[in-house]
């Protein structure tokens, strides 16, 4: 549709004043997702996902010098120069511990997803991805889909206390889940509902009297925790009523072939393929409308990597391994810093790789990539590393740095939860708190 014959049409249905406001926000609008309306008649679904990797960074090879959008990419960032204007650095925002003992690799993490200062894994959940896929993840096959490529099933994603949700870590069981049996291909001439999926949905069903009998018999403690199972059974069962339905048509879409290794391997090269391999499989269950959140782990908080031919983990290199006398820093422990942001960058390049609407997949997401602290060997807290990329169809403002100064990092969870839509005011904990959204990232 052309600009001139939108106007038109909008001044249709719109009249009086009201058009002279309504027409700039409508064009944007129509702009973020017009090619794809016009090609397939459905609007483009703005997604969330995460991406951790561990033991945090080097702070002179990835702080930038200065802020603002004209600043020099330092050494670790380098690989990301064609992402500039499309991502955002966030340095300098903390964990606040309020006396709470710093779990090693757990505390500045956990601390990160739930803007509360954590003692350990029986976090008081949900984390933000949850929070935000309770919001945007309803209608899609999977709620959220979990991935590890570092060959750890460990997840940093949960529903309650001591629930997180696992990570698929094989490619091959990852292409089985997302486009094995269940999957419906969106372009085909044809549907035909699984028989079997009627007859789960049936089951379902048949047991909904008895369930509402029980919550009225039950005291409030075990209301509330049968309250819990019978939202999961809920879900699956708005994904079964997905599933009875035909997909909508989805452009430029090519069914992958399925992965012959798994890829199972901490060596850092073999995460690095299987990483990319993830990567796109995830891109295309995005693009898919299989989900709309995901949590991409690249390496554990405790990072189980090793360079070539080693045995030592990296993470037990940012304990035992001195600063170079030259170099003024652990040169093995930069050395898997760097191939974090390598990965990176091949993540961003798999989302970019697709092409939707006017852009591609990525301009249609909000990616928030953190670690779980900043100084390893320190196990610090304050200044996690953040970076945000993808524009969520029009609703972030990316292409620079940006120092928090020792800010709250709730500040950061709360600003992402809004933009995703999440009806929330304030978010955290004690004095991780807060109500101040971010607002240069906010479009």
């Amino acid at each position: 549709m052309s600009g001139i014959s939108r106007r038109t049409v909008l001044r249709g249905a719109i009249g009086g004043a009201a058009v002279g406001v309504a027409i700039p926000l409508l064009d944007s609008l129509l702009n973020n997702n017009g090619t794809a309306i016009a090609a397939t008649g459905q609007r483009i679904p703005t997604r969330f996902g995460t991406w951790i990797w561990g033991c945090g960074f080097i702070p002179e090879k990835w702080i930038p010098g200065s802020t603002g959008t004209d600043y020099a990419m330092p050494a670790d960032l380098e690989p990301l120069e064609p992402y500039r204007d499309r991502m955002a650095l966030l340095s300098g925002f903390d964990v606040r511990l309020d006396g709470v003992a710093n779990k090693p690799h757990i505390t500045g993490c956990l601390g990160m997803r739930t803007g509360i200062p954590v003692p350990d894994s029986n976090v008081r959940a949900p984390t933000l991805d949850v929070l935000i896929g309770q919001q945007i993840g309803a209608d899609t096959r999977f709620r959220s889909l979990e991935i590890s490529s570092c060959g750890l099933e460990n997840s940093y994603s949960y529903h309650s206390a001591g629930s997180p949700n696992p990570s698929e870590m094989s490619p091959v069981e990852l292409y089985r889940r997302i486009f094995g049996a269940g999957f419906q291909d969106p372009n085909s001439s044809s549907f035909t509902p699984d028989a079997g999926i009627m007859a789960r949905r049936s089951v379902l069903s048949a047991v909904s009297e008895d369930r509402q009998r029980l919550m009225r018999e039950v005291g409030a403690a075990d209301r509330h925790r049968l309250d819990e199972y019978f939202t999961s059974i809920r879900q699956i069962e708005q994904q079964l009523d997905l599933q009875l339905q035909p997909p909508a048509p989805v452009e430029n879409f090519e069914r992958p072939a399925q992965p012959e290794a798994d890829g199972l391997g901490s060596e850092i090269g073999d995460v690095l393929e299987t990483h990319k391999l993830m990567s796109s499989l995830l891109a295309r269950a995005l693009q898919t409308n299989q989900t709309r959140v995901f949590n991409m782990l690249f390496s554990d908080t405790t990072s189980n990597l090793r360079l070539p031919g080693e045995t030592t983990t990296h993470h037990t290199i940012t304990h035992e391994e001195a600063n170079d006398p030259e170099l003024g820093y652990q040169k093995q422990h930069s050395q898997f810093v760097t191939q974090s942001m390598v990965g990176w960058r091949d993540f961003l390049d798999a989302l970019s790789a697709i092409p939707e609407g006017d852009g591609t997949l990525l301009d249609n997401c909000l990616v928030l990539a953190h670690s779980d602290c900043s100084i390893a060997k320190a196990h610090a807290v304050e200044g996690i590393p953040v970076m945000i990329a993808g524009n969520a169809g029009g609703k972030v403002r990316t292409g620079y740095h940006l120092a928090g100064g020792g800010d709250s990092i709730a500040r950061i969870g709360l600003t992402v939860q809004q933009i995703m839509g999440v009806p929330v005011e304030r978010w955290g904990h004690l004095s991780m708190e807060t109500n101040r959204t971010i607002s240069e990232l906010v479009a």
